[in-house]
């Protein structure tokens, strides 16, 4: 898999996204820019400028219409995709640490930082579709994270959740319609903190990674931890793929923690375990700093990652990916070509 290197940002990438189609790459970074990219060859479709901090986050609607980022700059904002104009802008107390769309795109979640005497907060607005549409000021929930700031949130299958990753390891399950909380368990170590939360094609489960060096999937419904992957670094991101049953992590130490061996000890790759059996099965080179965020395409057809290094890789798997088959895997399929 020989990679397409994108160099269009000047610090450290914060998070990648692919819209559903799979054909364009968001990215986001601390320096203050959006950029759009094709995802098949890297060519640069666009810049998106308005952002007066470090972008934490990005996401995009279902049609690829509407895009969503969040910042240091303490605002949340609405593009459109096509032309890059700036639709909305959300005003907060603190920074926007995750934005995300509901799955029909109705609704935006945006999750603020808690900081300065303000207690982290998940808030949900409305949505129109269209672009020439005035969006709400108002708020439609407020979610008030009073025992560990929330990092992460996400909506799971059919808006019924919010799912919300926090500070202390925990996970917690809210209401969507009321913000009830429903249910809070410890999935990962206490005190480490919950980098990344990220679903499952149906939006029944996700995987959750986590500066406790290792990444979970979890149920929608009851939280219940169904597989848990073990890395040997603090990890920032995992994602699932669809088509084959892998998942990918990606992490690495922090740069303060950085010596001149860690890229050779493979601190900086990202690691494919089998989904199901949870084993390591492989490893892709190529960032020089920690994996920031790891993204896979819809079709499960290639994936992109975000790095410390301000570079964005993303990776088209070839066929020996796809003819690749875990041993267990191998056997049963032999089995059955004997019944």
């Amino acid at each position: 898999m020989r990679p397409i290197l994108l160099s269009g940002h000047e610090r450290a990438l914060t998070q990648v996204k692919y819209n559903p189609d799979g054909d364009i790459i968001f990215s986001v970074s601390k320096d203050h820019v959006v950029c759009a990219w094709y995802s098949h060859n890297g060519e640069r479709l666009g810049t998106y400028h308005g952002h007066q901090g470090a972008l934490w986050t990005v996401d995009v609607d279902p049609t690829s219409t509407l895009l969503a980022t969040g910042g240091a700059d303490n605002t949340m904002r609405l593009w459109e995709v096509k032309s890059g104009k700036l639709l909305k802008t959300w005003d907060f107390a603190t920074s926007i640490k995750r934005v995300e769309f509901s799955a029909d795109g109705k609704q935006l979640l945006g999750v603020t930082e808690k900081r300065s005497g303000h207690l982290g907060m998940i808030y949900v607005y409305e949505i129109n579709p269209d672009v020439e549409a005035q969006q709400s000021d108002e708020h439609v929930l407020r979610i008030v994270c009073e025992d560990s700031k929330p990092t992460v949130a996400g909506f799971s299958y059919l808006a019924h959740y919010i799912i919300a990753g926090h500070e202390d390891g925990s996970v917690s399950q809210f209401d969507a319609k009321n913000g009830e909380l429903l249910y809070n368990t410890q999935v990962h170590e206490a005190d480490a903190l919950i980098t990344d939360l990220q679903w499952s094609q149906d939006r029944t489960y996700f995987i959750t990674a986590s500066k406790d060096k290792t990444a979970k999937i979890s149920a929608a419904d009851s939280l219940e931890v169904l597989k848990t992957y073990v890395a040997d670094t603090p990890l920032n991101s995992a994602a699932i793929t669809p088509v084959k049953d892998y998942v990918i992590l990606g992490g690495g130490q922090a740069a303060m923690d950085v010596t001149t061996t860690s890229a050779r000890q493979g601190k900086f790759e990202a690691r494919f375990y089998h989904k199901i059996f949870m084993e390591e099965i492989g490893r892709v080179r190529g960032h020089f700093g920690p994996l920031n965020y790891v993204a896979v395409h819809p079709q499960g057809t290639g994936y992109c990652s975000g790095g410390e290094d301000g570079y964005v890789r993303v990776h088209h798997f070839d066929k020996g990916y796809f003819d690749f088959m875990y041993e267990v895997e191998r056997e049963r399929a032999q089995e059955q070509a004997n019944l």
